[in-house]
């Protein structure tokens, strides 16, 4: 099952090695390439220039008024030589990696993060671009000018309708420090969790456990008898939990929102003996809640008539405003009474992009309003709810999805996870890694898996596979699939719980974001974790490796290991899908290229043996 690679195995994978480039020059990071677009008014601007390290630049742009006046449509504007750029990466997942001949990134408060990272070739930074302002509606944008090859961009400020202010700060930060990609997207998440405003919450236990999802295999179709033992059937192949979605709150099952706002579980009455049910199989509980919508036959709609932003037909729904106290409250006790009164561990909070000023929104705070910004009151509500709920019940779980992964999004929740893509694991890992690189510490969850109960079993297992570098979610129906396919999700559960510390906790390597990371690796001081999603070389690095496994997430049963040194004696173990053990042999690793034979979607496990 193993050998040295032969000639023509070599000619075909030495295309998978990354090419040695000659450096580029760092990208210079000059003052006067920053200019202001557009009209001040009675506004008066000032700058000041900070380099805090080599090659990062904090630019500090401030505004001020001597009369509170609207802030005026600004744009500050930036280039730079495009010299060794091959892609570009965004917290937008519809923007792809691989075209930054032109790119436009809107953020707010709880809609995606104001940063653009142009990449080189070889996975380095070339130059990273982002603000601190994460909360107010801005636009981010670049291109390439043919005129000069240069890419030219811009912080488009003020974009949406803003209440009047005096004076406004904003840092533009500009990094160029020739590192891997995935590391200054960290220290940029490190960057805004260190503003004040902007520390995020803490991370529980429960946010990195395995969980079950009504969602994709039952919608809103949801009978307690049926949920409970699909937990018991989940707690034996090591999910530890269930999010209940959509459809507790309603006997209405047409996907619509008409009914949603009362919050009453009347497809459920019995909710709090549900809930214990489910706790005594010894698995956490989360409840999903549409937080802005008051349907249209909802007794809320009566309610907070005149106190909404609006009205959307798609949905039958208003969306309420929460610069009113009473509309805060009356949210905020909701999910009081929920985790006060039926014991529940979590919430899945949705939507919450609904929660946005239109261009004829009243921004003062009068007229029963206490706050004049839509964006400062989403912040207090969502800062407030979490500091609520963590009286109650201090490792409070609240999961939030795609498109709300900004920075401050970090501050209200402690689990992320991506935008629904059923039966789409190549979609499900690009999410899963693009929410990581901006996320630190918070916990990223997969979107919930769900495939046809026949699915081939190695095709079942790729859709796991592509999510194992976050916290898994599972939305098929266990009682329906076939035994192979449970057997297989039990082995993957067990493994991804063994190899928490890599695939979690580890140094996170995603490899070529332009091809949409064809490799994913995760290291420890001695284990080197590696899943390969094409043909490619896996090479790790680092003195003290002792375990190597590589997942082969395809349906070549070619896997290449490239050594820079000699690895000594290993226990070569291969395995498949379901854990089955192919073959197993102690083995001398030289320096060089090695080639396994590895089943599609199964692994091999490299352990050093060490002289006794």
């Amino acid at each position: 099952m193993i050998s040295h690679i032969s000639m023509k195995h070599l000619a075909i994978f030495l295309l998978s090695l990354p090419l040695t480039l000659q450096a580029a020059e760092v990208i210079p990071l000059e003052e006067k390439r920053l200019a202001i677009q557009g009209e001040l008014g009675s506004f008066t601007s000032s700058w000041n220039f900070t380099r805090p390290e080599p090659n990062v630049l904090l630019a500090t742009l401030t505004l001020t008024s001597p009369q509170p006046a609207k802030p005026p449509k600004l744009s500050v504007t930036w280039d730079f030589p495009s010299i060794n750029v091959a892609g570009v990466w965004a917290s937008d997942y519809s923007k792809p990696n691989n075209d930054h001949q032109a790119i436009k990134v809107d953020s707010r408060a709880v809609l995606r993060a104001p940063l653009l990272t142009y990449l080189s070739p070889d996975d380095q930074n070339r130059i990273t671009i982002s603000a601190s302002d994460t909360l107010r509606p801005l636009t981010i944008r670049g291109a390439i000018k043919e005129e000069d090859l240069r890419i030219h961009g811009a912080f488009d400020l003020f974009t949406a309708n803003e209440p009047p202010l005096k004076s406004y700060s904003i840092t533009l930060r500009f990094d160029s420090r020739p590192l891997p990609f995935q590391q200054v997207l960290q220290q940029t998440a490190r960057w805004w969790a260190a503003q004040e405003g902007y520390k995020p919450a803490p991370v529980p236990e429960t946010a990195r456990i395995p969980v079950y999802s009504t969602w994709y295999s039952y919608h809103q179709n949801l009978d307690p008898k049926t949920i409970i033992e699909e937990c018991r059937i989940g707690g034996e192949l090591g999910l530890g939990g269930i999010i209940i979605d959509d459809g507790w709150q309603t006997l209405d099952g047409n996907r619509g929102y008409a009914f949603t706002g009362d919050w009453k579980p009347e497809r459920i009455p019995d909710f709090k003996g549900f809930v214990d049910r489910i706790h005594a199989l010894g698995q956490k509980f989360m409840m999903w809640y549409s937080v802005p919508m008051v349907g249209e036959k909802s007794q809320a709609a009566i309610r907070f008539k005149g106190k909404t932003l609006g009205f959307i037909p798609s949905f039958a729904a208003y969306t309420l405003d929460p610069r009113y106290p009473e509309v805060r409250e009356y949210l905020i006790s909701l999910y009081e009474a929920a985790v006060r009164d039926w014991g529940i561990d979590g919430l899945k909070l949705d939507f919450i992009e609904l929660f946005a000023p239109s261009a004829t929104t009243v921004l003062t705070a009068e007229d029963g309003r206490d706050i004049a910004s839509v964006d400062e009151a989403v912040d207090r509500l969502f800062t407030d709810i979490m500091t609520r709920l963590r009286a109650i019940k201090p490792d409070i779980v609240i999961e939030f999805r795609q498109p709300y992964n900004g920075p401050l999004m970090r501050k209200y929740g402690n689990m992320i996870r991506g935008v629904d893509c059923p039966n789409a694991g190549p979609v499900n890992r690009k999410q899963i890694v693009d929410v990581r690189l901006l996320a630190d510490h918070t916990s990223v969850h997969s979107d919930p898996l769900i495939w046809n109960p026949d699915e081939p079993l190695e095709s079942a297992t790729l859709q796991i596979l592509n999510i194992l570098f976050s916290v898994p979610q599972v939305s098929v129906r266990l009682t329906e699939i076939p035994a192979a396919h449970r057997e297989m999700i039990g082995f993957w559960m067990k493994y991804w719980r063994n190899n928490r510390d890599a695939l979690l906790d580890g140094e996170f390597i995603p490899v070529s974001p332009a091809q949409n990371y064809p490799m994913i690796s995760g290291v420890t001081a001695k284990k080197w974790l590696s899943v390969i999603y094409q043909n490619i070389v896996v090479a790790p690095t680092g003195e003290d490796v002792q375990q190597i496994d590589i997942i082969n997430a395809k349906t070549s049963r070619d896997v290449v290991l490239k050594l820079e040194k000699s690895f000594g004696s290993a226990k070569v173990t291969i395995l498949d899908c379901r854990g089955k053990t192919i073959s197993s042999e102690t083995k001398e690793l030289t320096a060089g290229v090695h080639l396994f034979n590895v089943p599609a979607s199964g692994l091999v496990e490299i352990h050093k043996v060490t002289a006794k």
